[in-house]
């Protein structure tokens, strides 16, 4: 996970691009057209939060989860009033259903294998309410994924340096990502940072079939806002809706 790079994530993605107004802004979209009325949201691996306060201002109830206590204690301080707590996706019970549940940029790759997505798709599928929908943001697809790239990150803001570097391998269909930072700030000058992140590289059928394993319809959503490109899949309990969103195909 982003444990070591945590205090500066949000500033690395919004220097990458990332809207997440627009994206939660096109989410809600999709959310109500598959669960007209729908009021209440679990944001699951909701890291520092952006996505959980972009979908209250969306006029949600929300509650968010993550693996990562630094994402945790972040997005507690931005937003004291949202309720966000430490939690596994492959283990969650929180004793509650809701309207929607989200899993969004990539986190359901961290499952890394196909026993595990369907392990990780079957809880949150148990905590959508009958007629409520799972929507998720799949990453890199197998047969698109290229192995030996490499990246480059500066940011040279007047009291933060950052620069990552990162080198992409492959081992199966798990995806090795090495990031590598160099991050300066007046008061601990500059320090050297690595993480390795594993992500498994599933294609549409893989979250098919975990959707179908998981009792939910499954239908791909065309959400242009997403970043990167990602697929983004839309699944509800219940009588499938005859129109999830007008961009479905």
């Amino acid at each position: 996970m982003f444990t070591q790079s945590a205090a500066f994530y949000d500033r690395i993605y919004t220097a990458i691009g990332k809207d997440y107004a627009a994206e939660a802004s096109a989410l809600a979209a999709v959310i109500r057209a598959a669960v007209p009325g729908a009021e209440t949201l679990l944001d699951v691996g909701c890291g520092t939060g952006l996505h959980l306060a972009e979908f209250e201002r969306q006029g949600f109830r929300c509650r968010g989860v993550d693996a990562d206590i630094n994402m945790v204690t972040i997005a507690r301080g931005r937003e004291p009033e949202l309720q966000v707590e430490l939690g596994d996706m492959r283990t969650l019970d929180l004793g509650e259903r809701f309207d929607a549940v989200t899993a969004l940029f990539a986190v359901l790759a961290y499952a890394r294998t196909k026993d595990h997505l369907l392990e990780s798709v079957a809880r949150l599928a148990e905590h959508v309410k009958p007629g409520g929908s799972l929507i998720v943001e799949g990453f890199i697809p197998f047969s698109q994924f290229v192995a030996g790239r490499q990246t480059a990150l500066l940011i040279d803001d007047a009291d933060l340096k950052i620069c990552r570097m990162s080198m992409s391998r492959q081992v199966g269909r798990i995806a090795i990502l090495d990031f590598h930072y160099l991050i300066g700030t007046p008061q601990r000058g500059i320090e050297r940072l690595f993480e390795r992140h594993e992500l498994g590289l599933f294609e549409a059928d893989d979250y098919r079939d975990a959707f179908t394993a998981a009792n939910l319809s499954f239908e791909e959503a065309e959400v242009p806002e997403i970043g990167f490109g990602r697929q983004v899949f839309v699944g509800r309990r219940g009588p499938a809706s005859t129109d999830i969103t007008a961009g479905v195909r």
